[in-house]
């Protein structure tokens, strides 16, 4: 699943592409005809991410499309007239100068205020969006007896954190993924909190995820660079019985809440702290 940078960059390109001008809306596998008819003609007013959810707003129109990638979802982009259209698109913006195709998604729908105000009100603080509240994370976190691991993949706590941000930023402050959330500190949220806001920025400028520390980028270990699809160098992630460039262990895995979690058992001990009786 595409985690939150990858949102934010599709808003971005979709307001560079279609914003302040009429767009033409359709779609070709039919399951979002009637609202593409609703909006089509109308102005691109704006397009805005929080988290891995895209809203994008047509003025004069009273609702927001909502779209979620999910597992298999992506949003192509093209210049020029389009090609003839296959039944796999959901929803087809065509503007003066291009177009983009929506296939495969979670969701993608037509939602009024109260609808919209429903989805964000499910979601945590996004380390992307300007006013982000860590505050509410942390709320979230230090009550909570579940790994910090799953908590943080928690939408609810940081929203847009995915697998790879959660074990590369748990690995960079040597923080025991299992450890219960109520053990973590308040200074190792902050400190985590800053962390990810750097991280993701990083990624939504240069369109892919490095979490490596100059020291150990491949021309200053004189490695190889990490082939891998999801681009980006990393600690842990998928490294899976790769030593870790920092201590030499073995990176480990484990499913932990249906994601593949990935971590060093040197660089992040299991932590010696306990609940309280």
């Amino acid at each position: 699943m595409p985690e939150g940078h990858v949102l934010h960059r599709l808003a971005h390109s979709v307001m560079d592409e279609f914003g302040g001008r009429p767009v033409t809306s359709s779609s070709p596998q039919g399951r979002f005809s009637s609202e593409a008819a609703e909006i089509t003609g109308h102005v691109l007013s704006d397009a805005e991410a929080y988290g891995k959810h895209l809203f994008i707003t047509f003025h004069s129109v009273p609702r927001h499309v909502h779209v979620h990638l999910g597992m298999a979802g992506r949003m192509e982009f093209g210049a020029g007239d389009p090609p003839p259209p296959r039944d796999t698109i959901r929803w087809r913006m065509v503007g003066d100068h291009g177009y983009t195709d929506l296939r495969g998604p979670a969701a993608c729908e037509l939602l009024d205020e109260p609808g919209m105000t429903k989805i964000l009100a499910k979601l945590g603080p996004d380390p992307l969006r300007d006013d982000a509240d860590p505050d509410i994370g942390w709320a979230k976190v230090h009550r909570a007896a579940k790994p910090i691991a799953a908590l943080l993949m928690d939408q609810a706590v940081t929203a847009g954190v995915g697998n790879i941000f959660r074990a590369e930023v748990l690995y960079r402050h040597h923080i025991d993924p299992h450890m219960p959330g109520k053990l973590l500190t308040r200074e190792e949220w902050d400190a985590i909190w800053d962390d990810l806001v750097e991280l993701m920025h990083k990624a939504l400028s240069v369109g892919r995820i490095d979490t490596v520390y100059p020291e150990h980028m491949p021309e200053a270990m004189g490695r190889p660079p990490r082939v891998d699809p999801h681009g980006g160098e990393v600690y842990v992630y998928r490294r899976a019985d790769q030593q870790c460039y920092v201590c030499g262990s073995d990176v480990l895995t484990e499913v932990l809440e249906g994601r593949n979690l990935f971590w060093c058992p040197t660089c992040q001990p299991k932590t010696q702290r306990r609940l309280a009786p």
